[in-house]
Order: structure tokens, then sequence, then C-alpha cells
């Protein structure tokens, strides 16, 4: 981030807070954070821990896409519209009677505002990749901005956040600005997943970013809106990348377990479910048997793509799925971070990590992992409320925008029932509530292995007024001395 680099975020930092600090929550991963913006819920409570998820009872055979339009209306109406466990800022904001608008070049957008709705005129509208809320808008914007490019043979993500950026600016907000709103882009990182971070094509994808966002500052000045918005511009998660490829179900396969991808039939008692999420990968067992979730847990605490893991009930070695906040209703019986490390690219840039894909994937980057270059994402706010060319130096993550916003906007008591916090230090206003302290540990597990040798991980933690934020997380095995 520079003023040749990104000229426009470089002078919204100027006359705001950039927070040298700021946090993914953990899975380092598009829907968990995408969904942790839109709730200020940590991932146990609102559901979303993974970007791919298994949900027996919206799909009893294979893996899910959390953010996929269909999933996701399967799984408001098996849970009575609770798909999600915690209200988002728009819904909140509709149950007072405010406008939002939601526009996004991915599907993760819909996570923010999901429910149907008829085409009237005060209806809050969301785009979520081309498709709308209501769905009679779809053919609206067509005509007004052409027809969503359709990327997916050109792989021109690019087009479709420019195509986006208009959409808000010029259909969503035609009639005004709404108290909220969200303009959520696909890049830079379809560009550091297919290039790795760093590369040509990634740096280019975060100038087009930097671009939109200046059209959009653009806009608000315009409209006289400027001077009384404030404006964040948050990344969901962090990038490595990737120097290794490792597919978990083949090496489980390979140790004797019944690992697969998919459980035709359903997942039965004994056999291994492995749905990988890049640099985190889930594994689910049949029946939850504790003695194959324990010698899984000891396999993978030999394997040198192993990073940290977490488990449902208590292992030897292990931390507990709810170090990490990943204990929702349907969590797997464990998660494992993959190794990484502070090594260079090719490109340049720091942050290397072993990545759960097949040795056939084309991918340079990815990220869902532990890793600080994963979990340490950008955060800038800048406007009336923000404090003026502030570096921030406290822990922040994407679970503490929704109350911050709530709060700026006078829903104080919504604020305070979220599980971040308001960012009170950035804030001109001395109302906000107060610092009570920072504190930071780092979490160690070990375990001595019936074939020789010795599994260590750690995980460190800040907590600020109670919210614990994860720096980062690895783990090695020492075999015994021969």
């Amino acid at each position: 981030m520079t003023a040749e680099m990104t000229p426009n975020l470089w002078q919204l930092t100027q006359r705001g807070v950039f927070f040298a600090q700021h946090h993914s929550v953990y899975l380092s991963a598009t829907e968990v954070n995408g969904t942790a913006i839109a709730t200020g819920a940590y991932p146990a409570r609102s559901f979303v821990i993974a970007n791919t998820d298994f949900r027996p009872a919206i799909d009893a055979q294979e893996a899910i896409a959390i953010e996929d339009p269909a999933t996701v209306a399967r799984g408001d109406a098996i849970n009575a519209g609770h798909y999600l466990g915690a209200p988002t800022v728009a819904e909140l904001l509709h149950a007072r009677g405010l406008r939002t608008a939601i526009a996004g070049s991915k599907q993760v957008a819909l996570l923010h505002d999901r429910a149907p709705r008829a085409d009237k005129p005060d209806a809050s509208a969301v785009v979520f990749q081309g498709a709308t809320l209501p769905a009679e808008l779809a053919k609206r914007l067509a005509s007004a901005h052409g027809a969503f490019p359709a990327t997916a043979a050109t792989q021109d993500t690019i087009a479709r956040d420019a195509w986006t950026t208009q959409v808000l600016i010029g259909s969503l907000w035609k009639d005004g600005v709404p108290p909220y709103s969200l303009l959520w882009l696909a890049e830079p990182d379809a560009s550091q997943h297919a290039t790795g971070p760093g590369s040509a094509q990634s740096l280019a994808a975060i100038r087009s970013s930097d671009a939109n966002l200046g059209l959009v500052l653009a806009d608000l000045e315009k409209r006289g809106l400027l001077a009384t918005t404030d404006v964040f511009v948050v990344s969901d998660h962090a990038f490595s990348t990737i120097a290794r490829k490792v597919d978990v179900a083949v090496e489980l396969s390979a140790a004797g377990f019944k690992a697969k991808r998919a459980a035709p039939g359903g997942l039965k008692p004994g056999e291994v479910l492995i749905v990988s999420n890049g640099g985190s990968t889930l594994v689910f067992v049949g029946d939850h048997d504790a003695d194959v979730v324990d010698r899984l847990a000891a396999q993978m605490q030999t394997q040198d793509w192993a990073g940290v893991i977490f488990s449902r009930t208590a292992i030897k070695g292990t931390f507990l799925l709810a170090a990490a906040h990943i204990d929702s209703p349907d969590a797997p019986d464990l998660v494992v971070s993959l190794r990484w490390s502070e090594g260079k690219s090719a490109n340049g840039t720091r942050g290397l990590h072993t990545s759960d894909l097949a040795a056939s994937s084309t991918r340079l980057g990815n990220h869902a992992s532990l890793s600080t270059y994963d979990m340490h994402n950008t955060l800038v706010a800048a406007g009336p409320d923000f404090r003026a060319g502030v570096r921030n130096p406290l822990a922040s993550a994407n679970t503490d925008l929704a109350p911050t916003i709530l709060w700026l906007l006078g829903y104080r008591d919504e604020a305070g029932r979220m599980d971040g916090r308001v960012l009170s230090e950035a804030l001109v206003a001395a109302d906000g509530p107060p610092l009570r302290g920072v504190t930071a540990e780092r979490l160690h597990a070990h375990r001595e292995l019936p074939g020789g040798g010795t599994w260590s991980q750690y995980l460190q933690i800040v907590e600020i007024n109670g919210v614990r934020y994860l720096d980062e997380g690895n783990g090695a095995f020492v075999p015994a001395a021969k």
C-alpha cells in the first residue's frame, strides 16, 4: 500500500486510521470472514467455519459451498431462516426501517443480505455475482450496465469488479445513498490464487481495486456526502504462496484410513470425509468414532505438512476447536491448519505454506491457514467519526466492523451484543466502550508418540476487552534421537 500503487487507499489512510494489527478470523477464508464482517460473530456462533463444509442436513453425501445460492436457500429452509446463526448488519437495519445496498462480484455478498423480497421501490437491493434480490432487478441492471461479464471462460474478474462498482454507484445509489452500503470486489483474490502474491497480474489487480475505490469516493464527493460518510476498506484475509501441494485424503488413505472426498450413501461408521479449504482441512469421522479420531490425530502429528490440529474432543497434542472459535454445531472432528514458513516466493513476497490440493492444481497462491501471512489482513477507516492520520497499533479483526458500524449508526445495544468490539481507540468521540487492557499469550500442546518422537504446536493469541485475536499458529514433529 503506497502512494504509487494504491493512491486512493493511500490518501484514505492519510485522513483516517490504518489498523496495523488487523486480523482475519480463522479459517482465514472468504465466506468465513465475509460472514464475520456481516455479523460481528465468531465462526462458532455464525455457523460459518469454512468456505467448504459438510452439513449432512443440507447434503449428506458431499461437502457444500457455503455461499452457493441453492445451499443458502436450503439452509434457511431447514433452519427456519437461520442458515446463519447471527443476524447481519443489513438485517438489523432492515428491522429498523432502514435501507441498505449490497453489491458484490462474488457470491459471498449474498451472505450479507439473503432474504427473498418483493420488487418494490423501497426494497433494499442485493447484487451477488450478477444475480440479484429482488430477482427482477437483474434485468434492469443488464439494461443499464450490460450483462454481468461471463468470466468463467476469460477469468477477467477485473471486468466483473468494474461492472459491480458501476452498479453500486450508478443504480443502487441512483435515488440516494442509504445508511449502509457494501461493495465486495473479487480482486486481488482471484489473481493471487492464479499467479501468486506479488505477481504482475496480482499487482495490476490491486491497482484495479484501488481505481474502483476511487470511483466510489468520487461519487460520494460529487453528491456532497464524502465529508459525512465513514468509509471502511477491509480485506477478508491475506495470502500465502503455495510452496507444496498435499492431498490429505490420499495421504490418510495411504496410512490405512478410509479417507475420501465424498460419502455416497452418507458417511458410514469409521469412514473419514476430508474437506479441503486450501491452507486448512476439515476431517469428519462417521459416528465420531473416538478411536479413529485419535488415530487420525496421531497420524497427522507425524506429518511434515501438519501445522496446528484442533479437535472436537480433548486429544493429546491438539487444541479444542473452541480455542479458535470454530466449535459450531456441525463442527468436524478435527481441523488441521497446514504447515507454513516465513520464506520468500519467486515474486519476493514473504509467506509460504502447504495447501491441501491435488497435484494437478494450477493454483500458485492460497490462504485459510494460521500463517501470520494469511491471518494479518488490511483495514483502513476514514470519515467524520475517525481520527485522522493515525496508525492504530492495537489488535483488531473482521468481527469488529459490524459492532463499530452499528455503534456509529446509533444502535449501541445491538453493537454490544456482538462477539467483536467497538474500535473505540480509532474514533474521534470519547464515548466508546473503554479499553480494559491488552493481554497476549501463547498456547502450547505436545504429544509423545508411540513410535517415538514428539509433536509440538502453538497458538499465539492477543485479547482486548474479552475479544480474542488469533495471531498465528504452527507446529512440527521431531523424531526421536537414534
